[in-house]
């Protein structure tokens, strides 16, 4: 019981780490946009203008590059997951990102012409948001085999990637280290991560509570189905044996108790369900999920990092009030909210107040739009620095703990052997309202 005990608490530990590794690496390298922008403007382009300040469009790009592999293959993912094998999928998937994240640190003393930097780049945040999807995707439908509780350590570890990432902002401003430098720690950072977060997926098979969930290999359904054959008979031969050999109600509890075990011994068996009937169960969750991150990308952070402090920040404080306000408050409340889903989890799944709620964080948009912008002509509604901390706030924790519930939700809406598929279907939902966050923020920003 006690070894158990423990297997339970590795495996939290592991699924905390694989949802930090997620995303860590891709929080790190959008955390290095200064050194970016500084290596792509400090020669203008021919025929550049000299009051331009991004020929390259750089900021611009970066989202768009990283939101069409990450939309497009977890949507691949969640139909060509049963022909590749998951071991196959996560630990190529982390092997890929790591070799580009040295790439990325080793190009950082390496000096080159601005095209071809920008190319490069713009190649590798391709690659590695690709290798992210599938990763992604991946390792939700591996959680969706856990209980649910398993999903917030996940997404909690998701969360703390981002105030890692922050926290090195933060420290980097303060330090005032150059650019190149604080690059050059981090595309480190990533590396060791990556590393880590591999030989944490490997440890995972090797504990029995993990096992016990996840194993279910396509190499060993025949031979589980035929000891589960055999297991079946000598069950019912004992059923036929242990019936009573006369009374009025003989024959109808045999017949129960018979179709009672050959309906276990089919669900445990029977085949996985395709990937529309699927969506047909969890369509709710999927829009929810959508729509709650749709809202997030919309307004950050294109919108919030606009925002500037009216009087209580000055000097030193000043310079680190987006880092600080706007990224650490994000992340941490983010984080908040998604560890509150394992103690409390309302509304319930089945309630209808939950698309609701998910719905009205639409209030957002506007909220961080009358803050103070000093090029926005309603900025001056919300214009003290407490109450930006404060929408911040409440934006983070509603989009932490919502993604997460709805996350969680899903693989309770399907069979067990649908969780996989759930999973895939999930995260490339996410992908869509990431997306379309980031479309719909280019009109916001065009509106201020």
């Amino acid at each position: 019981m006690k070894c158990l005990s423990e297997s339970r608490a590795l495996v939290a530990i592991i699924l905390f780490i694989l949802g930090m590794g997620t995303l860590l690496p891709w929080n790190f390298f959008t955390t290095a946009f200064a050194y970016f922008n500084d290596r792509l403007n400090t020669t203008m382009s021919n025929g550049t203008e000299s009051g331009q300040t991004d020929p390259y469009m750089f900021n611009n790009m970066c989202v768009l590059i990283s939101q069409l592999p990450l939309l497009l293959f977890t949507l691949l993912n969640s139909f060509l997951y049963q022909h590749i094998a998951e071991k196959i999928r996560i630990v190529g998937s982390m092997v890929f990102i790591l070799l580009l994240f040295i790439l990325t640190a080793a190009l950082v003393k390496v000096k080159m012409e601005q095209d071809l930097f920008y190319n490069v780049t713009m190649t590798t945040i391709w690659f590695i948001n690709m290798f992210g999807a599938v990763l992604q995707g991946s390792l939700f439908g591996l959680v969706g085999k856990l209980p649910q509780r398993y999903s917030s350590f996940f997404m909690s570890g998701q969360a703390v990637a981002g105030i890692f990432s922050a926290v090195a902002m933060l420290i980097s401003q303060i330090s005032e280290v150059d650019n190149e430098n604080a690059a050059l720690g981090y595309f480190v950072t990533p590396c060791a991560a990556t590393l880590l977060t591999l030989c944490c997926y490997l440890l995972l098979p090797h504990l029995k509570f993990a096992r016990d969930h996840l194993e279910d290999g396509p190499g060993n359904k025949e031979d589980t189905k035929k000891e589960g054959i055999q297991k079946e008979s000598v069950t019912l031969v004992k059923v036929k044996l242990s019936e009573p050999a006369y009374g009025p109600n003989c024959s109808g509890q045999s017949n129960s108790k018979t179709a009672d075990i050959r309906e276990k011994q089919e669900e445990q068996y029977e085949e996985k369900s395709p990937v529309l009937a699927v969506l047909k169960k969890i369509w709710v969750m999927a829009l929810c999920v959508t729509c709650v991150f749709m809202v997030t990308l919309s307004v950050f952070p294109a919108i919030t990092v606009l925002v500037q402090p009216d009087a209580l920040f000055t000097g030193i404080w000043a310079d680190i009030f987006t880092a600080l306000c706007c990224f650490l408050v994000f992340n941490v409340m983010d984080w908040i909210g998604r560890s509150v889903t394992s103690v409390v989890q309302w509304p319930s799944k089945e309630s209808r107040l939950f698309p609701i709620l998910v719905v009205a964080r639409l209030i957002f948009i506007p909220a961080f739009m009358l803050c103070n912008i000093p090029s926005h002509r309603l900025s001056g509604v919300f214009k003290h620095e407490f109450a930006y901390i404060l929408v911040m706030s409440l934006f983070a924790m509603t989009n932490g703990y919502f993604a997460c519930l709805c996350m969680s939700y899903a693989p309770q809406l399907v069979r067990p052997k649908d969780a996989e598929t759930t999973g895939a279907l999930m995260t490339f939902f996410l992908a869509l309202g990431l997306s379309l966050g980031a479309a719909l923020s280019f009109v916001l920003k065009m509106l201020i």
